[in-house]
């Protein structure tokens, strides 16, 4: 079995080459096809739960606080990196997987005009599945900047309130 048809059960076994870090809830990874760079999945840590309703209310707030983190990382190196970069989409979808996970996509002003304002969803689908979009040795500085992010972040005291202004 390959961390494919496995994912979150080669992340728990520390198997899954994509995983960027552990999360409260979840796991950041970054996605199989990189034709928007930065593209990053969160996986439940639980493999076995299907719908996002099923999960405690706590919990459903922690995976929720989890993509915030991850979608600020992917913000970040996005932005460091590509000055084309205009801002990210984040998804919970769950109509092919049957666990629960979200999509964090970066947007780029450099896409096609036609698809800027419209889903990822309505890239050809070949976008899925043509080797040259395909995760690899190129992406490596693109993974180390979202993975200093995640780790700036989570390390950083994000539990304090904003500072309030005004009276």
């Amino acid at each position: 079995m390959t961390y494919t048809t496995d994912r979150i059960g080669s992340a728990l076994r520390g198997e899954n080459p994509t995983v960027l870090r552990r999360l409260t809830t979840s796991f950041a990874v970054i996605g199989d096809v990189q034709f928007l760079p930065g593209y990053c999945v969160l996986l439940l840590d639980d493999p076995d739960v299907e719908h996002f309703s099923d999960l405690s209310k706590p919990r459903r707030l922690a995976f929720l606080a989890d993509m915030d983190v991850l979608g600020e990382a992917v913000q970040l190196a996005c932005r460091k990196l590509d000055s084309g970069f205009r801002k990210v989409n984040l998804e919970i979808l769950g109509n092919t997987d049957r666990f629960v996970h979200a999509h964090i996509w970066p947007r780029y002003d450099w896409e096609p005009a036609h698809l800027i304002p419209r889903p990822v969803g309505a890239y050809p689908r070949g976008h899925w599945h043509e080797p040259r979009y395909a995760l690899g040795s190129e992406h490596k500085q693109l993974r180390e900047a979202i993975t200093a992010e995640l780790d700036s972040l989570v390390n950083s005291d994000r539990t304090q309130p904003p500072p309030r202004t005004g009276g």
